[in-house]
Order: structure tokens, then C-alpha cells, then sequence
């Protein structure tokens, strides 16, 4: 039993990470209707961030994951101006291959600048905590309730507010929302710079525990499509209950079963949901 609770602590920490970087996807899908390729590439960028932010400018760690937000907002922004609004007319694969492009540009300049070495991001929150009879170490616990706090704003901002009530015009009907007055480049802008955002925010939070390298987002980029799929395309609650589901799928059948059975099952499992809902869990909307 204590190994069941241990490994569902590790679960949602990890589902947590997931559900932030899958989020950024969704919403960039939910307004532009194509599959950001690169967003992997940019949850890596947003690690090295950080990880400099701490270790060459001695910048606290909660500062750091801020100021990674910001920069990877900004280079988002600059991504959808320069590779994607001129693409807005095009055929979708002329997207995908130009993400693919971004994909391969990041990566090969983070080992240009930074090298391929693997790095150790350091945090303040070392140690463990006793809970219920648990020694959970206090990343873990950072991670889970810091991206439940992101989510939450995100959710807030959406819903609250003229500029996430925008997007989610954009999201359910561009057109309309056109008409009525709502600058879709704008919203598009917006998008993207959450986006990057949210991924900067994922792979700070996770950094610790695991490590930075320039490759680190290749896996995660498999991840997020597969969860924004079984969720539901362009829906953000089925990014968040799709990111739980993966993760919880992924530890407990590699501490049950095997590591590599962990690695497939989340795949396996979208299968059988796609046959079985091929729209996902959920239906698309916020």
C-alpha cells in the first residue's frame, strides 16, 4: 500500500507537467488549428533558462521560473510572427514542416550554445516531507501545487478576462469573432506567447528532478499529443484529465509491470479510446 501511495504522489507530480505543457499546445491549436511541432523544443529552451537564470546570475528559483516565462513568451511571440503568420493562408503541411523547422533550429542551437552535456538544475526545495507515513520529496509537492496555481490562473484568465475571452471566441468560431471586432493576429500573438510560457513553466518545475539537455523535449512532444488527442483536440479540460491519465498510466505500469510496458501503455490506451471516442474524452471547448 505505501508503494501504491508513493507511486501515485510521483503520478500526479508528473501528470501535473504534462497537463501544463499540453495546455500551451491545446490553446495554439484551439486558435490556429495546427499541431505546434516545436513545442517540445520550446519546453527545452525554457529549462536552460532557468537553469542559467539560477546558476550564472544567481537568480531564486521562483524568480527564475518567472523570468523564463517571460523570455520564453517573448521568443514565442517571435516564432508565430516570423515562421507561422506568414503561413496563415497556407495548406497545414507547410506548418508542420516549418515547425519541424523551429524543432531542429532550437535543439541544434542549444547544443551549439550550451553544449550536449546533461545538466543538474539546482533548487531550494531539497529534502523530503512525512506525509500520512510518506517521505515525499518537497520538489514533487512544488510541482504539483504550483502547476494546480497555474492551471487555476489560466482558467481565471479564460474566463475572467477580455483578452481570454477573446481566445476562446477565436477558438469557437474566427469568423464570427472577426466580425464583431476581435483582431485574430492579435489573439494569435497572445496564443503563442502563453503557450511558450506554459512550457517554460512545466520544465522549470520538473528540471530538478529530472535533467536539462537539448533534447529533453523530444519525448515530452510525443507525450502532449498524445493527451491533447485523448482529451479531446482544442479542449482544456480534456488536456488536463488527459495529462493525469498518461501519467498515472505511465508509473504505475512501470512499477507494476515494466519500464518499458510504462512507456507504451499510454499509447495503447489512446487507441482503445480513439475507437472507442474518436473525438477524444472530451469535446472540444473550454
Amino acid at each position: 500500500m505505501e508503494l501504491f501511495l508513493q507511486q501515485l504522489i510521483n503520478g500526479i507530480a508528473l501528470g501535473s507537467v504534462y497537463g501544463l505543457a499540453a495546455l500551451g499546445l491545446t490553446l495554439v491549436f484551439g486558435v490556429l488549428r495546427i499541431p505546434n511541432l516545436a513545442h517540445g523544443a520550446l519546453y527545452m529552451v525554457g529549462a536552460y533558462v532557468t537553469y542559467f537564470a539560477l546558476v550564472s546570475y544567481g537568480i531564486p528559483y521562483i524568480a527564475a521560473i518567472g523570468l523564463s516565462a517571460v523570455v520564453l513568451a517573448v521568443v514565442g511571440i517571435t516564432i508565430e510572427r516570423l515562421v507561422f503568420h506568414p503561413l496563415r493562408n497556407a495548406p497545414h503541411t507547410h506548418h508542420l514542416i516549418a515547425a519541424v523547422g523551429v524543432l531542429f533550429f532550437l535543439e541544434s542551437g542549444a547544443q551549439v550554445l550550451w553544449g550536449s552535456e546533461f545538466r543538474q538544475m539546482p533548487s531550494p526545495f531539497v529534502g523530503t516531507v512525512e506525509v500520512l507515513g510518506l517521505n515525499i520529496g518537497l520538489q514533487r509537492l512544488v510541482v504539483i501545487f504550483a502547476s494546480i496555481a497555474v492551471m487555476a490562473a489560466l482558467y481565471l484568465f479564460l474566463k475572467k478576462t477580455v483578452p481570454g475571452q477573446t481566445i476562446e471566441a477565436i477558438e469557437q468560431d474566427r469568423t464570427g469573432a472577426s466580425l464583431v471586432g476581435i483582431d485574430a493576429n492579435r489573439v494569435s500573438m497572445m496564443t503563442f506567447g502563453i503557450s511558450a510560457a506554459l512550457a517554460a513553466v512545466a520544465a522549470s518545475l520538473v528540471a530538478p528532478i529530472n535533467l536539462v539537455f537539448p533534447t529533453m523535449g523530444e519525448a515530452l512532444n510525443l507525450k502532449v499529443f498524445a493527451i491533447i488527442i485523448l482529451g479531446g483536440l482544442g479542449s482544456i479540460p480534456g488536456a488536463i484529465v488527459g495529462g493525469f491519465l498518461l501519467a498515472l498510466a505511465e508509473v504505475f505500469s512501470s512499477t507494476y509491470i515494466s519500464n518499458a510496458f510504462g512507456q507504451a501503455i499510454g499509447f495503447v490506451f489512446l487507441l482503445v479510446v480513439l475507437a472507442v471516442r474518436p473525438t477524444g474524452l472530451f469535446s472540444k471547448g473550454v
